[in-house]
């Protein structure tokens, strides 16, 4: 079985960017560092490291599915890691519409107040 874990930390790196990763790696305990592992060879090393489908296209799959399934703090980080996997405001405003029609109008409106204040917070650092 090959070692996913070091395609894993660069994809995430560059997905999620340096700051969150090296935190969330600090903040990982005796507890919670198998799954930090998982996570990063499973998700990162497996799924996000694939050529099959672009970062963006990814990207947008990713939002769709954790607003449709109502996991919003994921969704907030998954948003703001949109300005390493080029997908943009517009290819988002699609994807919750997509979320509307087939998960729900409430889980898709609470998306769009979520990133209406990201996208708003991103306009302020710039």
């Amino acid at each position: 079985m090959p070692d996913r874990r070091p395609a894993g930390e660069a994809t995430r790196r560059a997905v999620l960017g340096e700051a969150h990763v090296s935190k969330s790696q600090g903040n990982a305990t005796d507890f919670d560092r198998g799954f930090v592992d998982l996570i990063t060879e499973g998700a990162w090393g497996t799924v996000w490291a694939s050529d099959a489908i672009t970062k963006r296209e990814r990207s947008m799959l990713t939002l769709a599915l954790l607003a449709g399934l109502g996991n919003f703090e994921e969704f907030e980080l998954h948003l703001r890691a949109t300005v390493n996997t080029g997908a943009t405001k517009e290819d988002i405003r699609e994807v919750l519409h997509h979320v509307a029609i087939y998960a729900g109008v409430p889980r898709a409106n609470h998306a769009f107040k979520l990133a209406r204040a990201i996208y708003a917070e991103l306009e302020e650092t710039k």
